[in-house]
């Protein structure tokens, strides 16, 4: 009767390390999922292409502060270039509050800041995309050098962002027939970083 006992409690300690195991690695599974996607999402080529779904909603949650911006996915100059991103404000920001969305170009720490060349210098472009007649809405600058948000990220994962706080008036947005807000209540922001002649990154 102890033998019994003393094998079953060993069969369920086992079975319990095994459930353990097998839990550590669906986390880990849905942890590689994650990356593959991020990796799938990104953009090597200095141009970012970013769908927000449900604008409505999102102006909604920016207006009642759950969600007062929303941060795209990172992209990059190149395979081995500046780490960067774009984040929005539905509802203003600054200037823009209550009036206007605002938008922000954001860099990011990356894996090879230390060979790349500092302060960051590339023209940004930043634009809404017409989804119906191509009369995008943009707005474009070449970065402050004396800004530190373009100079090397060291102590934090991202820079203080820099952009338009006036980008556009939610009246042009929201006009009837305009072609910013797709049929399924989405806008396609893109940002482009003007390549240079010389080599700005490491590939």
């Amino acid at each position: 009767d102890l033998m019994e006992r003393t094998i079953e409690g060993f069969n369920e300690n086992r079975v319990l390390r095994i459930e353990e195991k097998m839990g550590q690695m669906e986390v880990n599974l849905a942890d590689l999922e994650q990356r593959i996607i991020g990796l799938e999402e990104a953009f090597y080529d200095g141009i970012l292409i970013w769908k927000i779904n449900d604008y409505h909603k999102a102006k909604q949650d920016a207006i009642s502060g759950i969600a007062t911006n929303l941060t795209s996915p990172p992209f990059y100059s190149s395979r081995r270039g500046y780490k960067m991103c774009c984040r929005v404000y539905p509802n203003g920001d600054g200037q823009g509050h209550q009036t206007h969305m605002s938008m922000f170009f954001v860099i990011m720490k990356g894996k090879y800041d230390a060979i790349l060349r500092w302060p960051f210098q590339q023209r940004v472009t930043l634009q809404l995309l017409d989804q119906t007649s191509r009369s995008h809405l943009e707005d474009s600058f070449k970065p402050d050098l004396s800004s530190s948000s373009f100079q090397r990220p060291l102590n934090r994962d991202m820079n203080v962002a820099s952009g338009c706080p006036l980008f556009a008036p939610h009246s042009t947005i929201e006009k009837n027939n305009s072609g910013y807000i797709g049929k399924d209540n989405s806008l396609f922001i893109r940002v482009i970083i003007q390549p240079t002649k010389d080599k700005d990154d490491a590939s």
